[in-house]
């Protein structure tokens, strides 16, 4: 019998920018479950949460200074019980962010590290190069940009070692050679689980494992950060003892699922990570990567097939993230952004396997550009002020009224700015209109679900952008200037309006 989460419609809830319960222009916990109804009406089979664990918020939650507590700014532990409880009777599963390649750098472990040297080695230090140690132990930089490590002051005040960070000085790496570190893992994986927690995604699942010499790096060009095929701070080998690790403790609650970020080269690297006894999902980032080009598309989904079937594992497809500029931006902006992004939501959910929805991408949201004094992701600080960061991606839903906060809050002073022409981008508003982008997302995912024609685990190409499913869906887009022919059947649906029996472009369509 296959796994609830093999065909599942997750949808990632960035906790902040959500829903507001309590009024401080923060998202929390109560605010997802206050709107646990308009994600059943969606269809969603599971809730994805970016991180609640308590945190200074150098990384708005990647910088965890308590991987076993809830964060006040989201609420408490009863918080999540209620939100848990809440999700599972409307069917809904939970999973929540893992991060297991750092922590904050007010955790416990290494605020004792910095005022014990002896008890350094649950992390990364090294002493410095050249005279008095003032150069940095290798060249690797920071995904953040900037240099990957940080000098500390020694207890007596003099200039002492330095310690890694592959992000913010705020997130020390940890040392995975240490079995301190598998120990407080497992703990904390148990104590999510035990609380009724459905799985994880796991933060950098490529990262952890780092070889023992620290080499440096070929190449430094921040534009290939993530990305190079001899980036010795990812993809070594040993991280995938790491994997095997999650996987034992996993195993012990049937159901439960582990789904990595993995930013590698190549479909046998990638697939490493999708063994049996290692990840069950595996982020493949190529749809998201590739333009609104027919070719491109077929590529990247041929790709993402193929890389997951080396494993026979389960392929699985987003559209973007709280870390990647929205689709309708990616895509063009404006009108035509919104219907290239409308088109790629239907080829994505004809796909089979599972499928990813970033909150407000049901919406039609695009990237704000925000002004340069509100933004606060560590990457627009870290890289000089050359690179504006994830922001924009992140700004709070809008749910209803003309004004900011839209529903969002009660107070307009809400954590990142929400812009004032949003009025027509409301939950509300969507609702009360049978061709709005949500109506339309609610209808496609329903279908996905509930019809027979999307079974099957295969797709067949009939031509560069049309395939077909083995349950007899098929699904044709039109990424060209000119309208193209529809293929035979019945249409079930279509991204945009259809002229006669023609495909206009920047259009998708299903037939039966």
């Amino acid at each position: 019998m296959a796994e609830w989460w093999s065909q599942a419609v997750f949808y990632q809830a960035y906790p902040r920018s959500f829903r507001d319960s309590n009024g401080d222009g923060v998202g929390d916990l109560d605010g997802i479950r206050a709107e646990l109804d308009y994600l059943s009406a969606l269809g969603v089979n599971a809730l994805w949460l970016n991180p609640v664990m308590v945190s200074p918020m150098a990384d708005h939650g990647y910088d965890v200074a308590d991987p076993r507590d809830v964060d006040p700014l989201f609420g408490d532990l009863e918080s999540l019980d209620r939100l848990l409880d809440a999700a599972h009777a409307r069917g809904i599963r939970v999973t929540m962010d893992l991060v297991p390649n750092h922590t904050s750098s007010a955790h416990p472990w290494f605020v004792e590290a910095l005022a014990n040297p002896g008890r350094r080695d649950r992390y990364i230090f090294r002493d410095g190069l050249g005279p008095d140690g003032a150069t940095p132990p290798n060249n690797w930089v920071s995904v953040f940009g900037g240099p990957a490590w940080t000098r500390v002051t020694e207890p007596d005040g003099t200039p002492g070692q330095w310690y890694l960070h592959l992000f913010d000085p705020g997130q020390p790496d940890l040392n995975w050679e240490n079995p301190e570190v598998f120990e407080d893992l497992e703990k904390t994986l148990r104590f999510w689980l035990d609380r009724g927690v459905d799985g994880f995604r796991i933060d950098v699942a490529h990262g952890m494992a780092k070889p023992p010499d620290l080499p440096d790096m070929s190449v430094t060009d921040t534009a290939l950060l993530r990305n190079s095929d001899d980036d010795p701070r990812f993809d070594n080998d040993s991280v995938h003892d790491i994997h095997r690790f999650i996987r034992t403790v996993l195993d012990d609650y049937p159901g439960a699922v582990a789904i990595g970020e993995v930013w590698v080269h190549g479909n046998e690297r990638f697939a490493r990570y999708l063994r049996p006894d290692e990840l069950h999902l595996g982020f493949n980032f190529r749809l998201v990567q590739a333009e609104f080009d027919a070719t491109e598309i077929r590529d990247a989904i041929d790709n993402a097939m193929a890389a997951a079937a080396l494993e026979g594992a389960t392929p699985t497809w987003t559209l973007s993230n709280h870390d990647v500029e929205r689709e309708v931006t990616r895509y063009g902006g404006g009108p035509l952004g919104l219907a290239r992004a409308r088109a790629m939501a239907l080829v994505m959910l004809a796909l089979p396997g599972a499928v990813f929805i970033y909150n407000g991408e049901e919406l039609g949201l695009a990237n704000v550009d925000l002004p340069d004094e509100v933004l606060q992701d560590p990457v627009w600080e870290r890289s000089g002020h050359t690179e504006r960061g994830r922001d924009g991606c992140r700004v709070p839903m809008p749910w209803s009224g003309t004004a900011p906060p839209f529903g969002f809050s009660t107070t307009a002073d809400t954590w990142l700015p929400m812009p004032e022409g949003w009025a027509t981008l409301t939950v509300e508003h969507q609702l009360a209109d049978p061709a709005s982008t949500l109506n339309f997302y609610r209808e496609a995912v329903q279908l996905r679900s509930g019809r027979a024609e999307f079974d099957g685990s295969g797709i067949e190409w009939l031509d560069e952008a049309t395939f077909r499913r083995p349950g007899g869906l098929v699904c044709a887009l039109n990424t060209g200037p000119d309208p193209l022919p529809l293929p035979a059947g019945e249409i079930l649906l279509a991204s945009g309006p259809l002229t006669g029996d023609m495909l206009p472009p920047n259009t998708a369509v299903w037939l039966v």
